[in-house]
């Protein structure tokens, strides 16, 4: 754990905590490379206004960084821009160092906070592009649903052209740095690719709308200060260009394979699968579930998200798929809503039930070119096939 506090621009704070000790974000997704609460803090002549808090664990030290900055008795207000506990997890303990606040937020936010701890704080609900003036600064708050929940807002500091995203525009890891001029992007990106596809991925359609509605607003923005991950000060628009071109479905040149493999019969053809694309000089990722290797399904979906064609090796087990498979195509389903190209290959061992239950997960959301079934061990003649259709998708 390490705490961080920077004066962004004058009389505008980062309060960042690295949370190294969270294994697995939601209690879902695996992120060794930890993540970052930020909250921010401005302070004007009339008061400062605090822009949310850390997770319920920080609580304590939330509350001590803060006090190094500013007597929390100058705080006027606090700003919750998504309730969910990563970001309102210390209100309780402010509330008790400094009761007299108010909450401002979404009109739902007010319901929430109730139900999740179990107080009725002095709350002022924000309408969609509401301003607050408070001493010569003035926020703008714009409602951005679905990013990623129906009470998610953002806020927009006119004078400093500063917007306080949320969790949009945020990424998985603890960055050595604060800024963007001062990363390394192309490493930085990664995370970012996972964290949209597994928090915000089964909400692509509302991250455009979203975006285009800031646009639309005009907002000249300087400085991007999401709730986790680097603050972009120097190229606002490639996180936010990054977001759009996720949402929007765009697709590298690459293939990524997923398969299982019990004893061996799939991964033979897997291997077979290999050698053709390696020899086309197209990149590709291999993700794989054997007795000896079980890879991360958080890093599966991101790889997916970008990907051209997707290679499935699929084994029954108990006349259905193997389990975990079958658990990672349904979060395909729920995450990744772009129409891929993908091929499937199965190993059976007394009936043909993978090209009858994948369809049906799927539900024609992705474009399934083939479905090879072969019982046990592959063939040669199965291996002529998968040349063949390999061939006809990869031209």
């Amino acid at each position: 754990m390490q705490i961080h506090t920077k004066e962004i621009i004058k009389n505008f704070y980062l309060l960042r905590i690295d949370d190294n000790e969270t294994r697995y974000f939601e209690a879902l997704w695996n992120i060794p490379e930890g993540i970052t609460y930020n909250s921010y803090l401005l302070v004007t002549d009339e008061g400062a206004i605090l822009f949310d808090t850390w997770k319920k664990n920080y609580s304590k030290f939330f509350i001590e960084t803060l006090r190094k900055i500013i007597d929390l008795t100058d705080i006027k207000y606090l700003v919750i821009h998504h309730m969910e506990p990563d970001h309102s997890g210390s209100i309780n303990t402010l509330l008790e160092q400094k009761n007299d606040l108010t909450i401002i937020g979404h009109p739902l936010t007010k319901s929430m906070l109730e139900a999740f701890y179990n107080i009725s704080p002095n709350f002022k609900p924000i309408n969609d592009e509401e301003k607050l003036k408070i001493g010569n600064e003035s926020i703008k708050f714009i409602h951005t649903p679905w990013l990623h929940w129906p009470e998610t807002i953002m806020s927009f500091l006119e004078k400093e052209k500063i917007l306080i995203s949320c969790d949009a525009f945020g990424g998985f890891s603890i960055p050595n740095s604060i800024y963007d001029d001062e990363a390394d992007l192309t490493s930085y990106m990664k995370f970012v690719r996972k964290y949209f596809t597994t928090i915000i991925g089964h909400y692509t359609s509302f991250v455009i709308k979203n975006i285009e509605k800031i646009k639309k607003l005009g907002f000249k923005i300087k400085i991007i200060a999401p709730s986790h991950g680097l603050i972009f000060r120097s190229h606002p628009d490639t996180i936010v260009n990054y977001y759009y071109s996720l949402a929007s479905g765009l697709e590298k040149d690459k293939i990524v394979i997923i398969y299982d493999s019990m004893y061996g019969f799939i991964e033979k053809a897997i291997a077979n699968i290999i050698d053709i694309v390696e020899s086309r000089g197209i990149p590709f990722s291999v993700h794989k579930f054997t007795d000896t290797i079980q890879s991360d399904l958080s890093e599966i979906l991101s790889d997916i998200m970008d990907s051209k064609i997707i290679i499935l090796g699929v084994s029954t087990y108990e006349n259905d798929l193997f389990p975990i498979m079958k658990y990672l195509l349904n979060l395909m389903v729920e995450k990744i809503s772009f129409r891929k190209k993908i091929l499937i290959i199965s190993s059976y061992g007394w009936g043909k039930i993978i090209s009858k239950r994948i369809p049906e997960i799927f539900q024609k959301k992705y474009d399934i070119v083939k479905v090879l079934e072969f019982k046990g061990v592959p063939k040669e003649k199965d291996f002529m096939e998968l040349k063949k259709v390999l061939s006809e998708m990869l031209v």
